[in-house]
């Protein structure tokens, strides 16, 4: 009994001990620097108690977090029973100065009060609240403090003050209704309604300019949603509808686990004021409408849409939300409206339709085909020659293309034909290789009429051209080229700047007639040509063969002075140039068995067209200098006939002194001093 006397006292002193440590305004004394201490630690804040009383029954504490923001708590609780019905109120005034604690800066104020009734296993919370300006009530019911039931009724928040409170931009103003009925929100057991409406809703113009450059005109909308939770499903309905955009949804939402059967429908009037949202530099309308239906595993989105004025329809099989296969059509889309809606120059007009199945959409083993026809195209020539600079306007160019494309992994190969009144290119395979972004391609170009590239070329030529070869681009660009041209045949080749061209028996005649030059020179030319594109500079080197000259006028001039017919005559020999741009310094040095022609730095403006050129003529020991300036086709000529005269004069005159003197008298020394 001494030792039960013992035990029982010092149960009686410790819960003596612990009551005056936690129930008395002592044990309050003791305690409240050290739950301050923690809750300055954890928050960061200068936290302090204006009151801390917690008695054995009851509790009253008013925390001041900082100054003008406070938390205040005060009423009942039963320890052993462990209920309470608690009041409780939190004066937010400057929200702005409790970014520790909320991990954000926030703006404004908040307020909110309301009583916890129940017990640890089960309570009761019922508040109110002005939050933004609104009229906010709620009732919360929870179980082991997980939420069971939540009724909460919102009345005219305003939007723009959260979004200011939240620490966001004004981006738009409007007034909130909520209305939260969950009778049950146990999962799988769920049983309630949300109803939200968003109305006298309107963008803030200025904000959308400032921040996304985004002109929009004066744009109000409303927003509601209404669903109906019951057991494991969700019906909805719901509607934002602008003067700028309509979006429509409604169906059924399985959450757990995830099952969809629900329709869509997107009306944008002016695409450009959702860049905020999609990140995307678009403008104009779209309609766009469809169905979602399925599982997570394996889900359909079907849908379709008038993109830049197009009947197009798509069908994707999605798994775990990525898609897994695909098929579309774009039918009449106007290439016109796309370019514009993408923010792209008005390239051309065109009629553009596009069908794809892609068998397998995963980027690693993409699978599928694609073929895409473009007719009734027609180049925007004024556009085209303003932009890049053409000297003289672009023809009216129409056009039309057919191209089958193959995806493979990571190759994406195409056929394509291409025809316009400019040129015709035909591709049998186009290979982008999508790894590694090189691109390789043979090619065939037909060119009905040179003439036509004029506003490119700058200069007129004449006939057409044939050619084909391969471009290949990855780290370097090469390029090759072949054509029968001129009787004779190129071959060229480009790697990244530097052109060169073998030239093998080309005819002079046909290629002075492409260029429309005067044809005075019939002859094959075997010829080397390197030219660097950046720096436009180049040398070009030829051997000229088995040539004869067209008739005129320096070579009937030669033929009055020399008594020679030099276009009986067969010429050979080398041809060079060194070319800087639009200017050609040239040489030329033919011979025949008896005469020569020979021009050094001869000056030919490709451009201008002028020419000034010194021709050193020998016919047969006749030695006749000819200069040609001014325009190439029509030049200016000069003849120098002084040595020819010098020598008929000579040969005149020692036959008259001869006649008179007589065959023995040297006559030339005679006449030394004459000529």
């Amino acid at each position: 009994m001494k030792y039960l006397a013992w035990l029982t006292g010092i149960v009686v002193v410790l819960v003596g001990a612990v009551y005056t440590l936690l129930f008395t305004s002592l044990g309050n004394g003791l305690i409240q620097p050290i739950v301050e201490t923690e809750i300055q630690k954890q928050t960061q804040l200068p936290s302090r108690f204006q009151r801390f009383s917690i008695g054995f029954s009851d509790i009253d504490i008013l925390l001041e977090l900082n100054p003008n923001n406070t938390i205040e708590v005060k009423g009942k609780y039963s320890l052993f029973a462990q209920s309470f019905d608690i009041n409780y109120a939190l004066k937010l005034q400057e929200l702005a100065t409790l970014e520790t604690l909320t991990q954000k800066k926030l703006n404004d104020s908040f307020f909110t009060d309301g009583n916890v009734k129940g017990n640890m296993k089960h309570l009761f919370v019922k508040g109110e609240s002005g939050v933004s300006k609104s009229n906010t009530s709620y009732n919360i019911e929870l179980k082991d403090f997980n939420p069971i039931s939540i009724i909460a009724d919102v009345s005219n928040l305003d939007l723009a003050s959260l979004l200011h409170m939240l620490g966001e931009k004004k981006y738009a103003d409007a007034a909130v209704d909520l209305k939260v009925n969950f009778k049950n929100i146990t999962p799988h057991q769920l049983d309630g309604d949300i109803v939200l409406l968003t109305k006298k809703g309107e963008l803030n113009r200025k904000v959308m300019k400032k921040d996304f450059g985004i002109t929009v005109p004066k744009t109000l909308f409303k927003m509601n949603l209404d669903a109906k939770l019951k057991g494991d499903d969700v019906d909805y309905r719901y509607m934002l509808d602008s003067n700028l955009a309509k979006i429509t949804s409604s169906g059924n939402v399985k959450p757990e686990p995830l099952a969809v059967d629900l329709k869509y429908a997107l009306h944008v009037a002016e695409l450009a004021v959702l860049k905020p949202l999609t990140n995307a530099d678009l403008r104009g309308a779209l309609k766009l409408n469809g169905t979602l239906k399925g599982t997570k595993a394996k889900m359909l989105l079907l849908g379709k849409s008038d993109i830049a004025a197009s009947k197009t329809t798509f069908d994707v099989n999605l798994k775990e939300f990525a898609p897994k296969s695909a098929k579309f059509s774009i039918e009449h889309l106007k290439l016109q409206k796309l370019l514009y809606m993408i923010k792209q120059p008005h390239y051309a007009d065109a009629v553009v339709d596009i069908k794809g199945d892609i068998k397998n959409a995963d980027p690693k083993n993409l699978k599928g085909d694609v073929v895409t026809t473009v007719t009734k195209g027609l180049l925007d020539s004024k556009f085209l020659t303003k932009a890049y600079k053409f000297t003289s306007p672009m023809p009216r160019t129409t056009f039309h293309l057919q191209a089958d494309t193959k995806l493979n992994k990571n190759l994406i190969d195409t056929k394509l034909d291409l025809y316009s009144t400019l040129a015709n290119l035909h591709n049998k395979k186009i290979r982008f290789n999508m790894k590694d972004g090189s691109l390789e391609s043979d090619y065939r170009v037909s060119i009905k009429d040179l003439n036509r590239l004029y506003f490119a070329t700058e200069r007129h030529l004449k006939g057409g051209l044939n050619a084909n070869g391969n471009v290949k681009k990855a780290k370097d660009l090469d390029f090759t080229m072949h054509s029968d041209i001129a009787q004779g045949r190129v071959d060229a080749k480009l790697h990244n700047d530097d052109f060169h061209a073998d030239l093998t028996k080309l005819q002079t005649l046909d290629i002075l007639d492409m260029l429309i030059y005067p044809k005075i020179f019939k002859s094959n030319i075997d010829a080397k040509l390197d030219y660097n594109l950046v720096a436009q500079k180049g040398d070009f080197k030829g051997y000229l063969s088995d040539g004869m000259f067209t008739r005129n006028g320096v070579l009937d001039l030669t033929k009055q002075y020399a008594h020679i017919d030099l276009y009986k005559q067969r010429f050979k020999g080398d041809v060079g140039a060194k070319i800087n741009k639009e200017n050609i310094v040239a040489s030329l040095d033919l011979k025949s068995n008896t005469s020569s022609i020979v021009t050094k730095n001869t000056y030919l403006n490709s451009k201008t067209k002028r020419i000034k050129s010194v021709i050193e003529i020998n016919a047969n020991g006749n030695p006749l200098t000819v200069k040609l300036s001014g325009n190439a086709q029509r030049p200016k000529i000069q003849v120098d006939a002084s040595k020819i005269l010098k020598k008929e004069a000579t040969k005149a005159v020692t036959k008259e002194l001869q006649k008179h003197l007589g065959k023995d008298v040297n006559v030339g020394n005679l006449l030394k001093g004459l000529f």
